[in-house]
């Protein structure tokens, strides 16, 4: 592949794809990319939204100056490949056509998420909850939060993807409804060996 040819070229030593769909993946595995890890993909059919626990936290929409303080919980909430730069936010809040940051705060940021939609489809893009505050449905405040906006947008599902071994995000996620689709996306992997 050019494109493989071209990143060794610029000094780059691994090639990896965004999230794939099973068919999206073979012509990367004939180019020789392999398995770097496996996701979750689940599907909420919109029909019946929980209520959450009333709290003493507020969920607005995030501004500029809550990025810093969200890419923090991000980095705590996350292992290392996981973690989202200011760019990746930035992309994240722009991968469809309609989004929006919203934060989750008592005195401080204590959790965040990044809705989009789509024609009729909405995509839970992000969620991050700060670790030293599990536990205490701030997680499901803010799914919740999600599935209102895309509800009120005429939206008919959402999806959301999280890594097979986040059990903590994926049992909230059955918890509030939402289904595993029956083949899940995988990111895929390419050691770029670098000219000699």
């Amino acid at each position: 592949m050019r494109a493989l040819e071209e990143v060794r070229r610029r000094g780059y030593r691994t090639a990896l794809t965004p999230a794939l769909a099973a068919e999206e993946q073979q012509p990367f595995a004939t180019a020789g990319f392999d398995l770097h890890e496996r996701l979750h993909l689940l599907r909420h059919d919109l029909t019946r939204i929980p209520t959450p626990a009333r709290a003493d936290t507020t969920i607005r929409r995030g501004r500029r100056r809550d990025i810093t303080p969200a890419l923090r919980i991000d980095a705590a909430a996350f292992e290392p490949f996981w973690r989202l730069t200011p760019e990746a936010l930035t992309e994240a809040r722009m991968a469809t056509p309609r989004a929006r940051f919203r934060v989750l705060t008592a005195t401080d940021i204590l959790g965040y998420h990044v809705t989009g939609l789509a024609e009729s489809t909405g995509y839970l893009q992000r969620l991050a909850v700060d670790p030293a505050h599990f536990g205490r449905g701030h997680g499901t405040r803010l799914v919740v939060d999600a599935l209102r906006w895309v509800t009120r947008h005429r939206c008919t599902q959402l999806f959301v993807n999280t890594q097979e071994t986040n059990e903590r995000a994926l049992a909230l996620y059955l918890h509030l409804g939402f289904q595993l689709e029956p083949s899940g996306l995988a990111v895929l992997r390419h050691d770029l060996v670098p000219d000699a």
